[in-house]
């Protein structure tokens, strides 16, 4: 339990750190695919495409650690 712990934490740095400096060139949450609707008093935004890239990002990582487990 411990070490999942760590490689969780380990994992949560690592994807805040490429969030905050990545965020400037991979501009994620404003993907084609993402539905923006701007109307005079009000916008809806729902980051469809990131959402979907996020999860297989994910999906990928999750594979990897459970097959070198």
């Amino acid at each position: 339990m411990p070490k999942l712990l760590i490689s969780l934490g380990v994992i949560l740095i690592i994807a805040g750190l490429v969030w905050q400096v990545g965020g400037r060139f991979l501009s994620l949450g404003r993907l084609p695919g993402d539905i923006l609707i701007r109307r005079e008093n009000s916008t809806f935004y729902f980051p469809l495409m990131t959402s979907i890239v996020i999860s297989i990002v994910l999906s990928v990582i999750f594979y990897l650690v459970g097959r070198f487990r």
